[in-house]
C-alpha cells in the first residue's frame, strides 16, 4: 500500500503536527486501586489477565478510560497490552484474540468518541506488547519461533484492533529489536487484508544504562526504525523520565519523526513486595515538559506507576509551555544488533571486510564446507581488528545446495558475537530475505542490478523496505557490465528512480558501484576501465544526491602477482575516496596507508 499518498489522511498525525499529544496513564496501576476478584476477571484461571476485563468487566475498563480523559489526554491506549495468541495463551484465551481487541478497540473508541469536541480531537492506540519470545537471543526456549510466525501473531492482534477502530496501531515496551521488525509487518499485513492505512508508533523499552534487553543502543534503534518507515518513533517504560535523557535527546537531534517519550512514575522500588512508583505527578510533569519545552518531543504520556493525577499535571504543564522546533535530517546508517555505524566515515570510507565470501576466499570456503563456525567466527574478528566497519556474508557454494539455511546459521552467530553491520551477499532473493528475517541490525543488501530487467531488482528493494536494509546496486543492465563514465551513471540513475519512485526507498538507502575489471587482461577494452570507474563515482555522486558509492577494490588487479595486488588496491583505493568513494570492500589488513607507499611504487600503480 502507498503510504505517501495515504499518510496524509491521519487525523492522528495531523493533530501532531500542529501540537504536542498526552497520551494516558498505566491501565495497570490504575485497575489496581480497584481491588478486583476472581469473579470479576472471569474466575480464578483468569485472575491477574487485566485484557480479559473487557469482556467480562467491561464497565471498569471504561472508567479508567475516562478518568484519563478527564484527566486531559489526548489519547487513550486499548486495554490490549497482553493480547496476543502467545501472551493470551496463559491463560487459555488464545483462540479469542481478534474478539478481545476487537472489543478494547471498540470501547476506548466509545469513550474516545464521547469526549471528542473540534478543538480537541481524542484518539485511540492500538497497544500491542512484546511476545514474551526473544527471537533475537540465543535461546531455544525463548527464541524458538519464525520471523513470518512472529509477524503472524502480531497480524493477527493488529486485525482485531483494526476492526475496532483504533487511530494508530502502538507497538510499546519492546525489548527485541527484531520482534519490532516483526511486529511493524505483522501489522502491515493486517492493513492490507482490510485494505485501511494506519500510523504506525513504534517504542522500544531502554535499561538505565540506555540499551535494550539484548544491548541495543539507541542510535541503532533509529537507524533500524527509520528504515522502517514507520510514522513516529519512541520510547517507554523500564525507567522514569530522568534515565531516557540521553536517548530522547539523541532521537530529537538525529531522527526526522516525532519522537514520543512514555516513562514509568520512576524507577520503582521493591516495598514488601510490593513494586511502588516514587515519583510525583509534579516532577514527572515537570521533567517531561522539560523534553517537550528543550528538545521537542511531540508526544508525552504515562507509562507504569501513573495515574490520572500525573495525566493532568502533565496536561496543565504542556498548556504552559511551547513545544522546541526540531528539525533533524535522518543520517546514513547501518547497524549491528547493539549499535549504528554513519555510513559516511571520517575518514573515508567505510571498510567491508571481504574474507567471508566463498566465491573469493578458498580458506573461508572450506571452513564453511567444514561447517567451523569458531573459525568462522575468528576470520570475523580478524577483519574487525584490522579496521573493517563492516563485513560482507557470501555463503554460496556449488557443493551445498542449503545456501538459505547456511546463510542464517551464519547472521545470527555473527550477530550475537560481532558490533558491526553485516552485508548480505547473494544472487538470491530468498537467501536474502532468510537473512535479513534473522539479522536484528540494519544491514546492505549486495547486490542487486538490471542484467534480468527490473523484476528482480524490484524484489530486492521490496525486501530492503520491508526490513530496513540498505541496497547496494552495480551498474548493470541487459545489456551487460558499463564500461563508461556515461554508461555507469545511466544504469545508476534508471535504479534510483526505480528504487524511489516505485518503492519508496530513500536516495540514502542507495549505495551503487560502478564497478572496475582487472587490469591484467592486456585487453584494449580494459585499458580506462580503472579511469572510466573513477569518474563514474564523481558522476554518480554529481548526479544523484544522497546516494553512495562503494567499490570491490581487489577487483582491480585480479591475476597479478600477490604483493603487486596489495599495492596497485592501496593506491586505487586513495584515488576513488579522492573522487567520492564512500565505501570499499577489502581485506583490511591489505592495505596501506597512501602516505606510506614509496614513491617509486606509487608511480608504477598510478602509471598502470
Amino acid at each position: 500500500m502507498d503510504t505517501k499518498s495515504t499518510a496524509k489522511k491521519s487525523a492522528y498525525l495531523d493533530a501532531l503536527d500542529k501540537g504536542v499529544l498526552i497520551f494516558d496513564g498505566a491501565m495497570g496501576t490504575t485497575l489496581q486501586s480497584y481491588n478486583l476478584s476472581p469473579e470479576d476477571y472471569g474466575g480464578a484461571d483468569l485472575e491477574g489477565c487485566n485484557d480479559a476485563l473487557v469482556l467480562v468487566k467491561p464497565q471498569v475498563v471504561l472508567e479508567v478510560h475516562r478518568a484519563f480523559l478527564e484527566a486531559g489526554a489526548d489519547v487513550i491506549e486499548t486495554n490490549t497490552f497482553r493480547s496476543n495468541r502467545l501472551t493470551l495463551a496463559d491463560y487459555g484465551l488464545q483462540d479469542r484474540v481478534v474478539e478481545l481487541n476487537q472489543k478494547a478497540a471498540s470501547l476506548a473508541r466509545q469513550v474516545a468518541d464521547e469526549y471528542s469536541i473540534p478543538e480537541k480531537p481524542r484518539f485511540v492506540a492500538g497497544s500491542m506488547g512484546p511476545s514474551g519470545k526473544l527471537i533475537s537471543a540465543d535461546d531455544p526456549e525463548m527464541s524458538d519461533i519464525s520471523f513470518d510466525e512472529l509477524a503472524d501473531v502480531f497480524r493477527e492482534q493488529a486485525l482485531g484492533l483494526i476492526r475496532g477502530g483504533v487511530d494508530l496501531l502502538l507497538i510499546e515496551t519492546s525489548n527485541d529489536i527484531l520482534e519490532v521488525k516483526a511486529a511493524i509487518n505483522g501489522i502491515r499485513l493486517a492493513l492490507e487484508e482490510e485494505q485501511r492505512w494506519l500510523p504506525i508508533q513504534a517504542q522500544v523499552t531502554l535499561d538505565v544504562n540506555g540499551k535494550m534487553l539484548l544491548g541495543t543502543d539507541i542510535t541503532a534503534v533509529t537507524a533500524i526504525l527509520e528504515g522502517m518507515g514507520v510514522n513516529v518513533i519512541g520510547l517507554n517504560c523500564s525507567t522514569g523520565p530522568e534515565h531516557m535523557r540521553d536517548s530522547i535527546e539523541y532521537l530529537t537531534s538525529h531522527s526526522s519523526l516525532p519522537i514520543s517519550s512514555i516513562p514509568n512514575a520512576g524507577l520503582p522500588l521493591n516495598v514488601d513486595g510490593v513494586a511502588v512508583y516514587p515519583m510525583s505527578p509534579e516532577e514527572f510533569s515537570s521533567q517531561l515538559g522539560d523534553y517537550v519545552q528543550r528538545l521537542g518531543v511531540r508526544i508525552v504520556g504515562g507509562c507504569c506507576g501513573t495515574r490520572p493525577e500525573h495525566i493532568a499535571a502533565l496536561a496543565q504543564k504542556i498548556s504552559e509551555i511551547n513545544a522546541a522546533k526540531t528539525a533533524a535530517e535522518t543520517e546514513a546508517m547501518l547497524a549491528s544488533p547493539v549499535q549504528a555505524v554513519q555510513i559516511k566515515q571520517q575518514p573515508a570510507p567505510f571498510i567491508i571486510g571481504e574474507r567471508m565470501n566463498a566465491q573469493g576466499s578458498k580458506a573461508f570456503k572450506r571452513l564453511l564446507l567444514a561447517e567451523d563456525f569458531d573459525a568462522i567466527m575468528q576470520v570475523a574478528h580478524d577483519q574487525l581488528d584490522f579496521g573493517a566497519h563492516g563485513l560482507d556474508i557470501s555463503v554460496a557454494t556449488t557443493e551445498r545446495g542449503d545456501e538459505a539455511e547456511l546463510m542464517k546459521t551464519i547472521v545470527k552467530r555473527l550477530s550475537l558475537e560481532v558490533p558491526v553491520p553485516l552485508i548480505i551477499d547473494t544472487t538470491e532473493v530468498s537467501v536474502a530475505e532468510a537473512a535479513l528475517q534473522t539479522a536484528p541490525g540494519r544491514c546492505l543488501i549486495n547486490s542487486t542490478n538490471l542484467e534480468s530487467g527490473l523484476e528482480k531488482a524490484g524484489k530486492i528493494f521490496t525486501l530492503a523496505r520491508k526490513y530496513s536494509a540498505a541496497v547496494l546496486c552495480l551498474t548493470i543492465d541487459e545489456e551487460g557490465m558499463a564500461k563508461t563514465e556515461e554508461r555507469k551513471l545511466a544504469i545508476a540513475k534508471r535504479m534510483h528512480d526505480l528504487a524511489v519512485d516505485d518503492y519508496n526507498l530513500r536516495a540514502q538507502d542507495l549505495v551503487f558501484d560502478p564497478l572496475t575489471f582487472t587490469l591484467a587482461t592486456g585487453e584494449e577494452v580494459w585499458r580506462e576501465s580503472a579511469v572510466e570507474t573513477l569518474k563514474g563515482i564523481s558522476a554518480i555522486k554529481r548526479e544523484l544526491p544522497g546516494v553512495h558509492t562503494c567499490l570491490g577494490v581487489s577487483n582491480i588487479s585480479f591475476g597479478l602477482a600477490q604483493a603487486a595486488r596489495k599495492l596497485i588496491n592501496s593506491v586505487f583505493l586513495h584515488h576513488a575516496v579522492e573522487y567520492g568513494l564512500d565505501m570499499a570492500i577489502v581485506n583490511p589488513a591489505h592495505i596501506r596507508p597512501y602516505g606510506e607507499i614509496p614513491a617509486e611504487q606509487k608511480e608504477l600503480a598510478e602509471d598502470l
